[in-house]
């Protein structure tokens, strides 16, 4: 089942993420916790890992915040 499925995963006692964050320009998650980002919002931006400070941290917030909020507008 799922559940023993999660439960033999190596982060079985952590959250699931709500963003995940790709550095370096590729568009793709590379086979890494498929199961556990089923759900998360993607952000990939161009910088590299070196360079990824606290403003490019602060853009993916407000990417993820962007994106929260328009899913949960009512009309």
């Amino acid at each position: 089942t799922s559940t023993m499925l999660e439960n033999r995963l190596s982060t079985h006692d952590l959250p699931l993420p709500d963003l995940f964050i790709r550095t370096s320009g590729e568009q793709r998650i590379s086979n890494f916790f498929l199961w556990q980002l089923a759900y998360a919002e993607l952000y990939f931006t161009k910088v590299h890992w070196p360079d990824f400070n606290e403003a490019e941290l602060i853009k993916a917030i407000e990417y993820y915040q962007q994106r929260d909020c328009l899913l949960y507008t009512s009309d």
